[in-house]
């Protein structure tokens, strides 16, 4: 991998933050990793308020904010440790530049659950085995993985033991079977998952086989951001952020919605550019 090519700052300038080999060899045999504590208290309340208000007020909100992204959430699209994980794992190196980042935004939603609610429905898995043309594959050489769909959870309140987040069947992602019953119902010992502070963010492979459960803790309500990312020449989720929210944000951060192809031969011959007449719908 020529390291040369990624992007060493993210749209505020800020240094991305690699990852380590401990890192990298977490999210190959495991297919997930947490990343703790990743935001101040300040950033945490601009967030937050965001997002509900994003949730439960969005016309009091200015256009450019009226989405997951917009306004102050939009510092989670790259995150230096985000971008970190995501030059490892995901970016396409032809694709890639100071200036540009070698892969794209492609969906996300805003999961706001109070204690008792169940989001049950276990999914994915075996991506090791996937064609091209479906996202949620996972491929590797020696030294290298491509995870084609990942997705990043970013937990805004505090997740204690047992509060019920989303789990993983860790190492599924190369599983040559389907999980039988017996070990993928609620109670099998082979589900994992996470405690993390408030502002953390769990990256995954949607080639994992991975679900939600209830949430049960009465004192705080779990409010997350669940964001995909692809490749640039891919897409896999429906929409893009209005044209208003994405002109409010950085000329790197823009290129995460660049139109989905990877070159042909108009002038620029590659996509590694961002303008209104490039944008994914």
């Amino acid at each position: 991998m020529n390291e040369t090519l990624l992007p060493s700052t993210n749209a505020d300038g800020l240094p991305v933050v690699p990852m380590s080999a401990a890192q990298k060899y977490q999210f190959d045999i495991k297919g997930w990793i947490c990343l703790p504590g990743l935001l101040s208290e300040v950033q945490l309340g601009s967030v937050r308020a965001h997002q509900m208000k994003f949730l439960y007020e969005r016309e009091a909100l200015p256009l450019e904010q009226r989405d997951n992204h917009g306004g102050p959430s939009q510092i989670l699209l790259d995150h230096p440790a985000v971008v970190g994980v995501l030059n490892a794992v995901l970016s396409h190196q032809a694709l890639a530049a100071e200036d540009c980042y070698g892969f794209r935004y492609d969906h996300t939603y805003t999961s706001h659950r109070k204690s008792g609610h169940d989001n049950w429905g276990p999914h994915g898995g075996g991506g090791y085995f996937n064609f091209a043309g479906n996202s949620h594959l996972y491929q590797m050489l020696p030294g290298r993985v491509h995870a084609g769909l990942t997705r990043v959870v970013w937990e805004l309140n505090e997740v204690g033991p047992g509060d019920g987040v989303t789990m993983f069947l860790s190492g599924s992602h190369k599983a040559a079977f389907p999980p039988p019953e017996e070990l993928s119902g609620r109670d099998s010992p082979l589900w994992e998952s996470y405690t993390c502070p408030a502002g953390s963010a769990v990256v995954f492979t949607e080639a994992l086989c991975h679900t939600g459960t209830k949430w049960v803790n009465p004192e705080r309500d779990r409010l997350s951001l669940f964001t995909c990312y692809d490749t640039v020449n891919s897409k896999w989720g429906k929409g893009c952020p209005a044209p208003e929210v994405i002109a409010a944000m950085p000329p790197k951060r823009r290129t995460l919605f660049r139109g989905v192809w990877h070159g042909m031969t108009e002038v620029p011959n590659i996509n590694k550019y961002y303008e209104e007449a490039n944008r994914a719908v």
